[in-house]
């Protein structure tokens, strides 16, 4: 009976050795049939991803080409500090002092002043030293660079350039018209308002010439480029495009991501993509600048041109910023709440810290009453809808920075903080 129940139990065993064999066998046939669709999906995933990274740093010049373009006030709030710049100011006066001094004339100077004010004018001119024309061009000079440190300049600038932002449209989209007027390699701006103001203080120092000195026109260069017609033809299609763009990029990411067999590990990837791919839009215009700057021509100041391409490109200097941010935060948010070793590590030491700042509270007899089990019973509900409040956040502020998306990440991981403590249950409801 025993050698029965033996063979009985062997031939159990063979059986159920054979069933594992038969069961493993269909593991590995399903696993080798597995791959070439896995590889399939992907690979279009990579793709889509790939795309979306690519197109990021698009969005970022359509969205500035649109924004910068279509919006007045943006405009005016982006060349408004071109007027109180140093160098603009010194742009301005040499180039206005050169349109006077080329119909002042100097022989006829002194003998062309009313007795009364040949005193104040020989006094004036006295004062400079030097000879005639220097010593013209010099009181030229100075009354140009006043009237361009001047308040009245500033408002004449905003106001003229508001007025102008027609002009700008026409110097990068070839329609339009103003003040600002586009040549075949140049964006340049009129300046006879200034010349106006700079004759009249003259007259009011005692040069009556100078209001003998017909209407002048004369220009500031605001951009130089031997190629601003080609230039002229992406800013268009970048303008159309505009937000567009930046919701296809995120579409293929997202696609991308949903398409992947290992999502949140194709999200870091597409999240650090993107703000790679856009960080070296940010470091091409540095390197652009320097490149734009050697090229200018002898006559153009390169501290004007500095500026007036600082203040045109400041705007999509700090969406740059913005998306790296972003992307970064995204891309550590994944990685933070995946199944990694090390994500675990940092999630253990942040709830254990939260655990001992609960555990304090709760040794110096503070309690959290009813709200406590509210807030566990609902944890997840409320964590959601801190992530989506964040979200809209983000989406309605009108022109975010990097700071901004910072901000934002921080005030979210402090009120998680909070649900966290008032989450944790006390020592006597844990025991």
């Amino acid at each position: 009976m025993d050698d029965g129940g033996a063979a009985a139990r062997d031939g159990s065993s063979a059986a159920e050795v054979e069933a594992l064999r038969d069961r493993v066998a269909a593991l590995e046939e399903e696993a080798r049939a597995r791959p070439p669709r896995h590889r399939g999906r992907s690979f279009l995933a990579a793709v889509l991803i790939v795309l979306g990274c690519l197109l990021a740093p698009l969005s970022v010049v359509a969205a500035w080409a649109s924004d910068q373009i279509g919006d007045t006030d943006r405009y005016v709030d982006t060349v408004a500090p071109l007027a109180s710049d140093p160098h603009v100011q010194d742009a301005v006066a040499d180039r206005v002092t050169d349109a006077l001094m080329t119909r002042i004339d100097l022989s006829a100077l002194l003998s062309g002043v009313s007795p009364e004010d040949r005193p104040r004018l020989e006094k004036a001119l006295g004062r400079l030293g030097g000879s005639l024309e220097d010593a013209v061009r010099g009181l030229v000079h100075d009354r140009a660079r006043a009237v361009a440190a001047s308040d009245a300049f500033e408002k004449v600038w905003t106001e003229g350039n508001r007025r102008a932002h027609r002009a700008v449209d026409k110097a990068l989209t070839g329609k339009g018209g103003g003040a600002v007027e586009l040549t075949d390699d140049a964006v340049t701006l009129d300046l006879a308002p200034v010349v106006d103001q700079v004759k009249q203080e003259l007259v009011d120092r005692g040069m009556a010439v100078a209001g003998h000195i017909p209407e002048i026109h004369t220009d500031i260069t605001l951009v130089r480029s031997d190629g601003i017609g080609k230039v002229r033809t992406y800013v268009r299609v970048l303008q159309f495009l505009g937000d567009w763009l930046a919701v296809i990029a995120v579409l293929l990411i997202a696609g991308g991501v949903l398409l992947a067999v290992r999502r949140r590990r194709s999200l870091v990837a597409g999240a650090l993509g993107a703000a790679v791919a856009v960080g070296l839009l940010g470091i091409g215009l540095r390197v652009f600048r320097a490149v734009y700057l050697d090229a200018l021509p002898a006559g153009v100041s390169p501290g004007a041109a500095g500026a007036v391409y600082d203040a045109m490109t400041r705007f999509l200097g700090t969406t740059v910023r913005m998306v790296v941010a972003l992307g970064v935060v995204v891309a550590l948010s994944a990685w933070l709440t995946g199944p990694g070793r090390r994500a675990a590590t940092v999630r253990g030491l942040w709830t254990s810290g939260i655990g001992a700042m609960r555990a304090t509270a709760d040794g110096a007899g503070l309690r959290t009453g009813p709200v406590g089990p509210f807030v566990r019973r609902f944890r997840v509900w409320i964590t959601w809808l801190l992530v989506a409040a964040a979200l809209v956040v983000y989406l309605l502020w009108a022109h975010p920075t990097g700071w901004v998306v910072v901000g934002i990440a921080l005030c979210l991981l402090f009120l998680l903080a909070v649900l966290e403590f008032l989450a944790a249950g006390p020592r006597a409801e844990a025991a």
